[in-house]
């Protein structure tokens, strides 16, 4: 029999070392990860050396250190507009970042679009769509409107179960709610681009105060009332309920991400339920 002596025993296991899951970024100009960043703004003061040295005080104390002016230009007697380079410190954990949320409905063709329409209404889904206020950047409207469409894609009025009354721009709120009613609109598409002074959250916030007094029984959107969709490229600090609306569609949304959520949100039968080989259901999808 053997017995260890105490200096020649074995220690105990010790916990391993966590494994880091850390995934650090940082930004990238000219080399991989050496911080450089451009910015740029505006300051109220005029154009010179002076105003040159404000933008760079600014910015040293934004993080950028070091940094220079690439770029300065007179906005009047009074302002100036400058682009600043620099180096900052800051780094990013990617790792911690979660992953935003998947899309709750699937993507469908115009053919699977129409199918579900046609199925589940038996008539046209009607879009009322415009631009508010005084914004009178269509461009937004348009292109989920519009036959030409967005980004290879044809626009609502290209979808021949879908009946698109498109009124433009710098339409008022009442107009709007009073079009919508006289065409017993099923959703009502909004487009706000003008941003200055948060004008697109006031007016969206104005839009669906209305419908929503317009339709007090209402249960929800397509229940009562028709569904608010709003979409713009300032919309991303902020929720549906803080707006009073049923949608947000961020910069860069296409008619096809569009016209998958109306069939989601609005139509009671599974619009996966068809095959969409059946030739009946494979018609010409010209307007």
């Amino acid at each position: 029999m053997t017995v260890e002596s105490p200096g020649t025993q074995a220690p105990a296991d010790t916990p391993a070392e966590p494994a880091d899951t850390r995934q650090v970024i940082r930004p990238y100009g000219d080399t991989t990860g050496d911080g450089m960043v451009q910015m740029s703004f505006t300051l109220p003061v005029p154009a010179g050396k002076r105003a040159e040295a404000a933008a760079l005080q600014l910015a040293g104390k934004m993080g950028l250190d070091p940094a220079s002016v690439v770029h300065a230009k007179p906005m009047g007697p009074d302002f100036t507009f400058f682009i600043v380079y620099g180096k900052v410190r800051h780094l990013v954990d990617y790792a911690s970042i979660p992953a935003p949320e998947e899309r709750a409905y699937p993507l469908l063709t115009s053919q699977e679009v129409n199918l579900a329409i046609r199925r589940a209404l038996n008539r046209r889904l009607v879009v009322v769509g415009a631009c508010i206020g005084t914004d009178a950047h269509t461009v937004g409207i348009d292109a989920i409107l519009n036959v030409k469409g967005f980004a290879g894609e044809k626009g609502l009025e290209y979808y021949r179960e879908i009946h698109v009354v498109n009124m433009g721009a710098q339409v008022t709120v009442p107009e709007l709610v009073e079009r919508a009613k006289a065409e017993n609109a099923d959703a009502v598409l909004v487009s706000q681009v003008v941003t200055q002074r948060n004008a697109h959250l006031h007016n969206t916030k104005q839009m669906a105060a209305a419908f929503h007094a317009e339709y007090p029984t209402a249960v929800a959107g397509g229940m009562g009332r028709p569904l608010l969709v709003v979409g713009g490229p300032r919309f991303d600090t902020v929720a549906e309920a803080d707006l009073g609306v049923d949608r947000i569609f961020g910069k860069g949304t296409t008619p096809a991400e569009v016209a998958s959520y109306l069939v989601h949100a609005l139509l009671p039968a599974d619009p996966g339920s068809g095959d969409p080989a059946d030739p009946a259901d494979q018609e010409d999808e010209s307007p």
